[in-house]
């Protein structure tokens, strides 16, 4: 029955990619076996309830074969009709080119940047691990389930599946299970044109698990998913060799096959070689419709026994059950905002130094908020000093030693939210964030509420020279729709950035902070106007000089300002710790008509320009930093008090 279900896959597959002139056919009817091993048989879900917290996920690394998971979720029951296969890559249909999450029931998460699902893989198993460490008791295991992922050689060549997979080999996710489309085709052709590693002896050596199998033989998978359940030590990976478009006549083993449709005459004899319908597009036989009722039926037995068992859990376990809905559904405690802006930091104070104190009162406030940095935690202050940490074997803590692997962070970070019960907080110096940008995109997409540390802000940072001094990186993160970017100019600021990041759950948040000291900021418009994207530190009626700036060069605008009222200037300061939201919600308009308005920003400040007009004053960095201590780079630059001031009276001039 499964070599029939591989079969039917393998013509919706095709008919799909034909039917749009677009896609790629060769993965899904090359893995359709293995689909079927999985969604026929192995896999635990519920297309009735595709939210049932013990389900087994899914991620499909290869992203571009994405008529193998529609296919599958739509023969096991999930809201997805034919008509959607039909429909496949068309304007609104749930059948995007790439699955993409929360557009498709069933999809686990986006994917489509190769490399990026696996390491989502490794965020899934990892929150499982955690999960099961922090609800299950003697008596009672409600989490108890496996991450299965399938990764093609472009997963394989992006450096972003070493990283995971080394990371996932240290912590012996013993839960998850990849499995490798080793067919030995990429677009350009062959796979030995530029990739002739041992995958196998690549992933030994990360402390996994690895079997090699016949990908299309049924019970050789079956008896390797077995073998790797076995082993609860370690990671498991499949090397599946498989046949890229498996049947075609003469595409089968080609590149032709990878990223275009078959056409007509391939995808008759390949319907012919598995008995398939020549004449009927998107076929599916009554035999395995039944099929999929039946097992449908099963599972759904299945999750019901997991609800009563987990009532029973409920009932014997209260204050577990309020953590429980508190994680699940990122409830925060009553007066959580107040408990965070009360919160005494003394000033002057670093950003990163008043968010490492904030960040330590959030997580003893909220216990399901985890996370770590890319080795950097002492710089970043982001160790949570009262809680234990992950590492094999005990995954009840809550710092995550996330190693040199910045970009595998990022994706881990977002698997592990997207498999629910945790909220992930993720740290590094703002220069790298270029590492993670791919990741951090795909948060903003996937709508998920990652939150993103990023210290050492700019070229204050000094010594470590341009290759360390962020430049472009904050106007930049400011450009990924959905990304809430935070540049905090105090310690008010820095506890307000908390609260709304962690208030936020619709989107990731992005922590702009200084290596620097920065003093306190008395603010005219009181504290509750931090929330709003920006506000008037001080002000003057009718101010002729308006400054605008956020983070470490608020402090330099009002030193500034005082400097030119003793000129005879009168001056208003704003400072905009989120200039998106401030121009958004159209606080803009509110800006007084100054004579001039200067805005300060110590790196690109392209993005000002919505703020202020071109005969306006901006002093910025349009070019890479220098190494020197911090304030001698930042007076080359031009951004001390006097030298602001100089080009303000030159511009009025």
């Amino acid at each position: 029955m499964l070599k029939k279900v591989a079969n039917i896959v393998r013509g919706l597959a095709a008919d799909g990619v034909e039917e749009a002139n677009s896609g790629h056919p060769g993965m899904p009817i090359g893995c359709a076996d293995i689909g079927a091993l999985l969604f026929g048989e192995l896999m635990n879900f519920d297309a009735s309830a595709p939210k049932w917290p013990d389900r087994d996920r899914f991620a499909l690394s290869a992203g571009h074969g994405s008529m193998f998971l529609y296919s599958f979720l739509h023969l096991a029951g999930y809201d997805l009709s034919i008509d959607d296969l039909k429909n496949f890559r068309q304007l609104d249909s749930p059948t995007p080119g790439h699955p993409e999450y929360r557009e498709t029931d069933g999809v686990e998460t986006t994917t489509g940047p190769l490399g990026q699902g696996f390491a989502n893989a490794v965020g899934m198993a990892l929150s499982e691990r955690m999960m099961a460490a922090r609800f299950n008791t003697e008596e009672i295991d409600i989490v108890d389930h496996y991450t299965y992922t399938i990764l093609g050689d472009g997963c394989m060549m992006e450096g972003i599946s070493s990283e995971a997979a080394s990371l996932a080999g240290h912590l012996g996710l013993g839960k998850l299970i990849a499995i490798y489309d080793d067919n030995e085709i990429s677009i350009a052709g062959k796979t030995d044109l530029a990739f002739t590693e041992s995958v196998a002896d690549r992933f030994r050596a990360f402390n996994w698990h690895v079997i090699k199998v016949d990908g299309h033989d049924i019970d050789s998978l079956r008896k390797a998913i077995e073998a790797a359940k076995e082993d609860a030590n370690r990671p498991s990976l499949i090397v599946a060799n498989t046949h890229i478009a498996y049947g075609a006549p003469k595409k089968q083993d080609t590149s032709d096959a990878h990223g275009a449709p078959l056409g007509e005459d391939e995808i008759k004899g390949l319907k012919e070689k598995f008995g398939l319908p020549v004449d009927k597009k998107f076929y599916v036989s009554a035999e395995v419709r039944e099929f999929f009722k039946t097992r449908k039926a099963k599972l759904q037995e299945k999750r019901l026994a997991w609800e009563e068992k987990f009532e029973k859990w409920s009932a014997a376990n209260p204050e577990l059950k309020v953590k429980w809905d508190n994680g699940n559904g990122l409830i925060l405690p009553e007066n959580f905002r107040d408990d965070i802006m009360n919160l005494e930091i003394s000033a002057p104070e670093a950003t990163r130094k008043a968010s490492g104190k904030a960040l330590t009162k959030v997580a003893d406030l909220v216990d399901y908020l985890v996370g770590g940095s890319a080795d950097l935690a002492p710089s970043t202050k982001t160790y949570l000093d009262k809680y234990g940490e992950i590492q094999k074997d005990d995954y009840s803590g809550r710092n995550i030693r996330f190693g040199v692997r910045e970009f595998s962070m990022a994706a881990i970070a977002n698997g592990m939210v997207l498999h629910g019960g945790l909220r992930p907080f993720v740290a590094t110096f703002l220069v790298f964030s270029d590492y993670m940008r791919s990741a951090i995109r795909l948060s903003a997409l996937m709508k998920q509420p990652v939150i993103y540390v990023f210290t050492h802000d700019s070229i204050y940072i000094g010594e470590d020279g341009p290759t360390h001094q962020p430049v472009e990186q904050v106007e930049s993160l400011r450009l990924i729709p959905g990304l809430k970017v935070l540049r905090p100019a105090d310690e008010e600021e820095t506890k307000a950035a908390w609260v709304q990041a962690m208030e936020r759950t619709d989107g990731p948040t992005a922590l702009i902070l200084t290596r620097q000291g920065l003093p306190h900021l008395e603010k005219e418009a009181g504290q509750a106007a931090i929330f709003q994207g920006g506000y008037t530190v001080e002000s003057e009626a009718d101010p002729e000089l308006l400054f605008l700036a956020s983070g470490s060069e608020v402090a330099l605008a009002v030193e500034t300002a005082a400097l030119m009222r003793e000129k005879g200037h009168s001056c208003q300061v704003v400072s905009l710790p989120d200039i998106e939201q401030y121009i958004e919600e159209g606080h803009a308009t509110e800006l007084p008509d100054a004579k001039l308005r200067i805005a300060l920003e110590a790196g690109k400040g392209r993005g000002w320009y919505r703020l202020i007009n071109h005969d306006d004053l901006l002093i910025s960095v349009e070019t890479f930093g220098k190494s020197a201590p911090g304030e001698q780079v930042a007076a080359d630059f031009g951004f001390t008090p006097a030298k602001v001031a100089e080009k303000i009276l030159k511009k009025l001039s």
